[in-house]
C-alpha cells in the first residue's frame, strides 16, 4: 500500500507540474495574445533618453554596439549615451574613447570604474550622470532590430501609467542558436501576454527602459542580486505602473559559442534570486500583478522540484519492479523527440542548477562567456 501510495504521489507530482505551466500559457495565449493594448503608445512622443551601456572586456564588440545607438531615428539633441567600463582589461575603455572621437556630434560620456562590483553597481554609478527622463539599458552584446526600435520602445512612455519597457528578443549569432529559438518561441509570448494583462515582471537587458524618476525613487538598481534589471521593473509594477514587454521593439542577442550551459545556469540563478526576494513583495502587488507574480514565482522557485521529485520516486519504483513506473519513465524519454517538451526538461535543470549553486555564489559579478 505505501508503494502504491508513492507511485500515486509520483504522478500527481508529474501532473502538476507539466499541468500548471502548460494551463498558464493556454490561459495567456487564448485570452490575452490577441487582444488590444490598454494602454496607448504615441509615435509622435519624444521623450529625452539616457542610454547606459555597461561593459566589461567588450572590447570586440563594443565598437558595433555604439554604432548601432547612433544609427537609430530617434532625435540626436534627445540622446546621449552614457559607456561605464568595469575595470576592462582588453582596451574596452580605449576603444571606446576612440569611437567618442570620431562621433563628435553623438553626446557621449565615459566612466571608467576601478574595480568591478558587478552590472547593478556600474548601472547607478552612470545612473548619476544621467540627464534625460527616460534611462535606457542595453547589453553590448545585443543589437536593435531597426533603426525605430529606440523610439518605438520609448513611444509608449506617452502614456503615464508606462513605467517601464522591454524588448521581445530573438536569438542570434554562430552559438546554440536552435536551442536557445526553442525556448525563446514560447519565453516571447508568455511575457507578451503578461504585458496584456497588467506587467511582466522578467525584463531583458538588451534593452530595458525605465521612467528617471522611478529609478530615483527606488534608490537605483538592486546591488545584491544579479536580475537587476527583472527586479527593478517588478518594483515599479508594484507601484502601480506598467512594466511591459511591447511588440514593436524586437533585440537580437549574440549566444554564447561556448559555455552556453554555464551562461542558462547563471542566467537561472539571477532569476531564481529575483523572484525569491520579490515573493516576499507579493502581498503589496496590485490586484492585476499579483497571479502573474505568484504563477512566475511557483514556475521559477517551485515547480522543477515536482519534476525532480517524481523522476526520483518513479526511478526507484520502476528498479524495485512496478511496470507503470517504467512505463511512464520510458515515456517520458521518448518525449524527448519533442522539441518543445525537450526544452522544457532542459529549462528545468537549469533552474534546479542554479538554485542549488546560488547556495555558495550569486554571479553578480560573473566570467564573460565568448560571443560572435
Amino acid at each position: 500500500m505505501h508503494l502504491d501510495a508513492l507511485l500515486i504521489l509520483a504522478i500527481g507530482l508529474g501532473l502538476l507540474h507539466f499541468g500548471f505551466p502548460l494551463a498558464y500559457y493556454c490561459y495567456l495565449r487564448m485570452l490575452w495574445l490577441n487582444k488590444p493594448w490598454d494602454v496607448r503608445g504615441d509615435s509622435d512622443y519624444k521623450p529625452r533618453v539616457s542610454i547606459i551601456v555597461p561593459t566589461y572586456n567588450e572590447a570586440k564588440l563594443v565598437r558595433q554596439k555604439l554604432d548601432d545607438i547612433a544609427s537609430q531615428s530617434y532625435p540626436e539633441d534627445l540622446v546621449e549615451i552614457i559607456v561605464v567600463d568595469s575595470a576592462s582589461t582588453d582596451g574596452t575603455a580605449e576603444v571606446v574613447k576612440e569611437w567618442i572621437a570620431d562621433h563628435r556630434d553623438v553626446r557621449t560620456k565615459l566612466i571608467q570604474e576601478n574595480v568591478r562590483r558587478g552590472k547593478a553597481h556600474a548601472l547607478n554609478r552612470a545612473l548619476e550622470a544621467t540627464m534625460g527622463d527616460v534611462v535606457v539599458i542595453t547589453d553590448v552584446d545585443s543589437a536593435w532590430a531597426s533603426r525605430d526600435t529606440l523610439a518605438s520602445a520609448l513611444s509608449w512612455f506617452s502614456d503615464p501609467l508606462v513605467g517601464a519597457v522591454t524588448c521581445l528578443k530573438i536569438p542570434a549569432g554562430r552559438g546554440f542558436v536552435g536551442v536557445e529559438k526553442g525556448y525563446r518561441d514560447l519565453y516571447n509570448v508568455v511575457r507578451l501576454c503578461e504585458s496584456k494583462k497588467y506587467s511582466t515582471p522578467v525584463f531583458h537587458g538588451e534593452l530595458a527602459a525605465f521612467r528617471r524618476d522611478l529609478l530615483v525613487q527606488l534608490g537605483g538598481f538592486p546591488t545584491d542580486i544579479g536580475a537587476d534589471d527583472s527586479h527593478t521593473a517588478t518594483l515599479i509594477a508594484l507601484k502601480g505602473y506598467k512594466a511591459i514587454t511591447v511588440d514593436n521593439a524586437t533585440c537580437r542577442e549574440l549566444v554564447p559559442g561556448k559555455e552556453y550551459h554555464v551562461w542558462r545556469i547563471r542566467r537561472a540563478q539571477h532569476l531564481i534570486q529575483h523572484f525569491t526576494k520579490a515573493m516576499k513583495l507579493l502581498p503589496k502587488a496590485p490586484r492585476e500583478f499579483k497571479p502573474i507574480l505568484l504563477a512566475e514565482t511557483w514556475l521559477h522557485l517551485f515547480n522543477p522540484w515536482l519534476l525532480l521529485v517524481a523522476t526520483v520516486i518513479l526511478l526507484y519504483k520502476a528498479l524495485t519492479g512496478t511496470a507503470i513506473a517504467t512505463i511512464v519513465l520510458v515515456a517520458g524519454i521518448a518525449l524527448f523527440l519533442f522539441k518543445p517538451y525537450r526544452t522544457w526538461i532542459v529549462t528545468q535543470i537549469y533552474l534546479i542548477t542554479g538554485t542549488i549553486r546560488n547556495l555558495w555564489t550569486k554571479e553578480i559579478a560573473w566570467k564573460k562567456q565568448e560571443k560572435s
